[in-house]
């Protein structure tokens, strides 16, 4: 996976090159940093730990929190280093690895959500049939398989972009390696890479929120015709209402960024947008989870009695 080229790293050029806000830059990623590693932490630990939260739901909850995890952990630290560091290079192996473990990680989650949809649809549409449907097995094998798949999406990514030549500028105007920003200082033909994001990450993404917005829909539809009880009917509303806040949020930004026209957007609009979906949105999903479910907070509580 080594390319032909005289290149061996890049420079990050980051968020802003206004060196006063550098040191308040830092803090504010740092915070969210941390907000994040404790809230999906704690998610994570309580879904682990907690017998009455061993159900499908919060299965994929739990794995959601460590994708959400993982993938600011990419991005993330280095960021950080670069905020208080002249030197803002990176090796192009580092690159390459950062590039790949940031699509593996986000196209995973992009599938984990409608595999999360389907559960709800099971759930309230299938109640009789849910535990047949959502069975341990079943759930293992679609969390193991949506991995797989994310894996081998970025390798194809990550393989691709390492085999182009790289003779002009190595400045990224980026935070983080990523495959556009790449592709604008290779040299030589990148139409192919630039039809694979396009056609295929776009049909990552556009599928996964359409089978997302199809659970949902079929959800809707058949608590208005089918249940009685207001009751019910606002608890399942709000659980759907919390999870399709969570799909707004990771594939808004993902329209923005792989489906636009190169031409559509500029790279501060490009890196603004970025850090929505790649530092905000993974510590925003665990403040939705707990705030909207009480079984979450009432676990986290008992959890919290215990170590006192």
């Amino acid at each position: 996976m080594l390319n032909q080229t005289s290149v061996t790293e890049f420079f990050l050029l980051g968020v802003t090159d206004i060196q006063v806000l550098q040191p308040v830059l830092f803090v504010v990623f740092l915070t969210i940093y941390f907000l994040n590693l404790a809230g999906n932490g704690a998610i994570l630990i309580v879904v682990i730990s907690d017998p009455r939260l061993h159900s499908p739901m919060y299965f994929f909850l739990g794995n959601l929190s460590c994708l959400d995890i993982c993938y600011s952990t990419v991005t993330l630290p280095k960021m950080l280093e670069n905020f208080l560091s002249t030197h803002k290079a990176i090796s192009f192996l580092g690159c390459i690895s950062q590039l790949h473990f940031f699509h593996f990680l986000g196209s995973t989650e992009a599938m984990l959500v409608p595999v999360m949809a389907f559960d709800r649809f099971v759930a309230i549409c299938k109640p009789l049939c849910y535990t047949l449907i959502m069975s341990h097995q079943v759930c293992i094998q679609m969390a193991v398989t949506i991995w797989i798949i994310g894996f081998f999406h970025a390798l194809l990514h990550s393989v691709m972009t390492s085999r182009l030549n790289f003779c002009g500028s190595n400045h990224i105007h980026h935070f983080f390696c990523d495959v556009k920003p790449l592709l604008k200082l290779a040299c030589g033909n990148t139409e192919l890479n630039q039809w694979l994001l396009n056609n295929v990450t776009g049909t990552f993404a556009m599928g996964s929120f359409f089978l997302t917005l199809l659970s949902y829909f079929y959800i809707i539809i058949y608590l208005f015709f089918k249940t009685h009880s207001c009751s019910m009917l606002h608890k399942a509303l709000s659980t759907c209402a919390s999870h399709f806040m969570v799909v707004v949020l990771l594939f808004g930004p993902v329209f923005f960024i792989y489906i636009r026209p190169a031409s559509g957007s500029s790279m501060d609009q490009e890196r603004i947008v970025a850090i929505m979906y790649s530092v905000v949105t993974p510590v925003l999903n665990p403040l939705i989870y707990t705030l909207r479910n009480k079984e979450v907070k009432e676990a986290l509580r008992r959890m919290i009695r215990r170590k006192l």
